[in-house]
């Protein structure tokens, strides 16, 4: 008997193992109030909708524009009154939907974002059968303007900016869908077949859909007003927009000047002037002002050119960024740094005759007077000493310290050499700014005999070990009990690598009391307080500790625990106490499904551990609670004689067409999680969208590789295909992954993963993925490319280094993904599909050695056979090579590169096609990606 089969749903395929059985699924409606019925669900949609229409794939497109009201209606049915949630996913990684479940019939975005694009589900779930779920995929429309901007080639920077011959007009736009673009001279429609001097084309590896206008040998009648139009064919009532370039001989880029030098230091309350005057550049440059760290302050005024800053505080000081902008070139940009003069917590240190050891102010001794201010800027401030109201000046007894070399920086010290009793007084030690309106800081200290005594810590009785429940608050107490004068005190973690709970590694209390608040086990631990040197005796610190003591419930292993088993077998849960405090248990009780199992009390030292034997009427959630004086954990079991997911092979290769007809195959492939496990699996569910007939498949092993080619897919729809494992007594839970037609493989090696590409482990050394940005400063001169094929600095490639360690004749070999082709058919008369092999390959250096490319055809044992080679220099341009291959069976693409005879001789190749059918004859030299060159 097949448990918890899916009534009702779309045509299934049943894959059996062994013998052959068919199910038959049937349906029953009772419209009867007094019994209960399973949820069901439908979606309706109102609301600002340009389009809605079924895809089929049982779904509906519910095509929207950008700002629009989105709203969609779950209508359900079913008794209990089904509970309705809606879910999101297929959107970005940014959308809070997503990650918020919505619990309500109707869902109403109003203003709804492009970035709310993608897949809903309304999930319907009453508690009776399998809950019903229905989607529907919304797809924003947007058509945001285009930007152009103009460039040069890096050669033509020293000169005027349009002497040099090429001139690259560069149009990017963010569209959905895509964007058509069209480019006009004037009124006039350009077109590349009628005019030799333009080059239309599409750069690579750009954010956005963008169109390069390449003006080649600028002609007189280039001088125009060039524009840029952008279309998305109306959809959703979206007018097509533009920009306009007037390209003149005059056209420069930016160029600006401050009025200010780098760094401004004013007092706070006054206003602040930044001039940025534009020098040249044509059209004449747009000119914005910015900040960093963080926006313009609220009282900023920019009025032309000029930013105004009123009464300016410290929170206005940073960078002020200017930037100049026409669409030529780069932005021009200049910054000024803002200084706000401040001054703030001033503090004072005695420090005794630090050559005598001694902690007391003696007669005939040293000793010395240090005060510090925090300041911005530190190295601006003044200090001034008296000495009973009059200003000290250096003398054989008083030695004045501009800067304490042994204090922190900006420290000012007063040295008393020999004291004498005429020394006694009271000094003082004020901080300011020369000629500022920020008002000073002073600090008396009074030296005598009675005025200064060494301090003394103590922790109350009782206080050496405060216990705490996790949560609560909590005081660690040290005091200083004489001391003058009496110093602030300094707790910290006695383990150097913990921080204290605010963050910091040090908190300052001017009472020697620590508050915690909202106490965590990670506080637990030793707190040290110690006297601080500043406003007090510059001596060696006093120290004392205290321990906190954070009771909390016990820590469980493991907090949840997937369990499958074999009905009929006995299963053992076993719930570790991995830590507790206090350590001593109070109560260990089991649950199953939420109610109480009753058994004797388990002995509260040992492990805590329930066994029984599964059944399918005992399946379900179990529970172990633990408790001590601080409270209850819980490990908790999902226990079940279910199947576990089976796991899609992703390393299945891509589609195939099939050229009879406009059909294409797949050959799926999953295996199976520890079939071993649970009961043995019969067969499996499969549920393929768009395909209308239920066929059955027998498969006689289980826990390998399996494989299933699904057939009469239709060019160039995806389908969404579920996989369910089926047991005597119980089903899995399904398990979706999207098809998608695809016919050939492309790889510009843009991606970490490489496109599925894999280094030869047989070989000496591996190919290096890189682009000019990530180059090695210490590879070998003037044999790399400095750009990938399509001319960007910013694109990759994969090269061989031929730099130490490597030696002459070492191989470096990158295998492509493995193809399948036992599911294409080949032309009429032929038993062999023709595939095209194309690529771009750089060999500029007058050591390059060899480049190979092999076809490695598996079959009983893989067999690898050269079918292109090219030795030696082939000069500074990335060239294409293309080939056609036949293969008797599933193939992968071999990339060797061997050393050539010394270290100029490394070897690129980019942008690799593996495409269904015979190459199309072409001009073997790249057009585009000259060694050197920035577009």
């Amino acid at each position: 008997m097949l448990l918890n089969t899916q009534c009702g749903f779309s045509p299934f395929l049943f894959v059996r193992v062994g013998v052959c059985l068919r199910v038959a699924c049937l349906s029953v409606c009772v419209s009867t109030r007094s019994l209960t019925a399973p949820a069901n669900a439908q979606i309706v949609h109102s609301g600002a909708a340009c389009n809605v229409k079924d895809d089929n794939i049982s779904e509906r497109i519910y095509t929207i524009k950008e700002g629009d009201t989105l709203v969609l209606q779950c209508i359900v049915k079913g008794h209990p009154r089904p509970q309705v949630r809606w879910t999101k996913t297929a959107g970005s990684a940014s959308d809070k939907f997503q990650e918020t479940s919505i619990y309500n019939e109707t869902l109403r975005i109003e203003g709804i974002q492009r970035v709310q694009g993608g897949r809903y589900y309304c999930k319907a779930d009453n508690g009776v059968g399998v809950a019903a779920i229905k989607s529907i995929r919304v797809d924003v429309q947007y058509l945001d303007t285009p930007v152009l901007t103009v460039h040069q080639t890096i050669s033509d920077v020293r000169g005027s900016y349009y002497q040099e011959k090429t001139v690259f007009l560069r149009c990017t736009v963010h569209s959905n869908p895509p964007a058509r673009f069209i480019w006009k001279r004037g009124n006039t429609l350009i077109e590349q077949s009628k005019d030799n001097g333009v080059d239309i084309y599409e750069p690579l590896y750009t954010q956005g859909e963008t169109k390069v206008l390449k003006l080649k040998n600028l002609r007189p009648k280039d001088f125009a007003d060039y524009t840029c139009q952008v279309s998305v064919r109306n959809v959703c009532n979206i007018e097509d927009k533009s920009f306009t370039f007037r390209l003149t001989n005059a056209t420069t880029p930016p160029m600006i000047r401050l009025s200010v030098n780098d760094t401004v230091v004013v007092d706070p309350g006054q206003d602040v002037l930044l001039t940025c005057e534009v020098t040249s550049g044509f059209p004449p440059p747009t000119v914005t002002w910015s900040r960093y760290p963080g926006p313009l302050p609220l009282s900023a005024q920019v009025r032309g050119t000029t930013l105004i800053l009123r009464a300016v505080t410290p929170a206005d000081a940073g960078f002020y960024n200017c930037s100049a902008v026409n669409n030529v070139g780069n932005p021009a940009r200049k910054n000024a740094n803002l200084v706000v003069r401040t001054m703030s917590n001033l503090t004072f240190q005695i420090t005794p005759d630090s050559n005598k050891d001694s902690e007391t102010i003696q007669m005939g001794r040293d000793l010395k007077l240090s005060c510090h201010v925090d300041a911005t800027p530190q190295d601006k401030v003044n200090y001034t000493w008296y000495k009973n109201g009059a200003p000290v000046f250096n003398s054989d007894s008083l030695i004045l310290l501009r800067s304490d070399p042994d204090m922190a920086p900006g420290t000012s010290s007063l040295e008393i050499v020999d004291m004498k009793f005429r020394d006694l007084a009271t000094y003082s030690c004020v901080a300011n700014f020369p000629g500022s309106r920020v008002p000073e800081l002073r600090v008396d200290v009074n030296i005598s005999q009675s005025s200064v005594s060494p301090p003394m810590l103590s922790v109350p009785p009782g206080g050496q070990v405060v216990s705490v429940r996790e949560g609560g608050n909590a005081e660690l107490v040290c005091l200083v009990v004489d001391g003058k004068p009496r110093p602030p005190v300094l707790w910290s973690r006695l383990e150097k690598d913990l921080l204290m709970p605010s963050g910091a590694t040090m908190v300052e209390t001017p009472d020697g009391r620590l508050r915690l608040k909202n106490v965590s086990r990670d506080m637990m631990g030793l707190y040290r307080c110690q006297t601080a040197p500043y406003n007090g005796l510059n001596i060696k610190r006093r120290e004392a500790q205290v321990q906190l003591n954070v009771q909390y419930p016990p820590i469980l292993d493991p907090v949840f625990q997937d369990m499958r088993s074999r009905n009929y077998q006995m299963v053992t849960l076993t719930c570790t106490v991995l830590r507790s405090n206090p350590p001593r248990l109070t109560d260990i009780r089991w649950f199953r499904n939420g109610d109480l199992i009753r058994m004797p009390m388990p002995d509260l030292k040992e492990t805590p551990e329930l066994k029984f034997k599964l059944e399918p009427n005992n399946n379900g959630s179990y529970e172990c609670r633990v408790s001590n004086n601080a409270g209850t954990s819980t490990c908790t079991f999902n226990v079940s004689a279910k199947p576990y997911n089976a796991e899609f092979y992703f390393d299945t290769p891509n589609p195939v067409r099939i050229l009879k007809g406009n059909n294409y195959s797949y050959n799926l492939q999953w295996t199976q999680r520890d079939p071993e496990a649970t009961d043995q699996i019969i067969g499996y569910w499969f549920n393929v969208r768009k395909v209308k007939n239920s066929l059955t498949l027998f498969i006689q092993k289980k826990g390998v590789l399996m494989s299933y080619t699904i057939s009469d897919l239709r060019i160039p729809l995806s389908y969404e295909v579920r996989l369910v494992p089926i047991t005597t007594y119980s089903t899995g839970d399904y398990i979706s992954r999207i098809i998608q037609y695809s016919e050939h493989h492309v790889c510009g090696f843009e991606d970490e993963r490489i496109c599925g590409f894999s280094q030869d482990r047989s070989d000496v050394f591996d190919w290096t993925r890189q682009n000019h940005l990530t180059q090695n400063p210490k590879r070998s001169a003037n044999t790399g490319p400095e750009t990938d094929r399509s001319g960007t600095k910013e694109g990759y490639y994969m090269y061989i280094e031929a730099s130490r360690p490597r030696v002459p004749g070492d191989r470096a070999r990158l295998l492509s993904p493995l193809y399948n082709v036992t599911s294409v058919r080949g032309p009429k008369g032929s038993g062999r599909v023709p595939y095209c092999v194309s690529f771009y390959y750089h060999m500029k250096g007058k050591h390059i050695g060899t480049l190979n490319v092999l076809l490695r055809v598996r079959s009983i044992a893989s067999v690898d056979s050269v079918v292109w080679t090219k030795s030696g220099d082939q000069g500074r341009d990335w060239k294409k090579a293309f080939f056609d291959i036949s293969p008797s069976g599933p193939f992968q693409i071999v990339f060797e590169g061997i050393r050539g005879p010394s270290f100029e001789g490394d070897i690129a190749i980019d942008d690799v096609f593996i495409t269904i059918g015979k190459c199309k004859q072409e001009n073997t030299v790249a057009s585009a990606g000259k060694t050197g060159k920035i577009f």
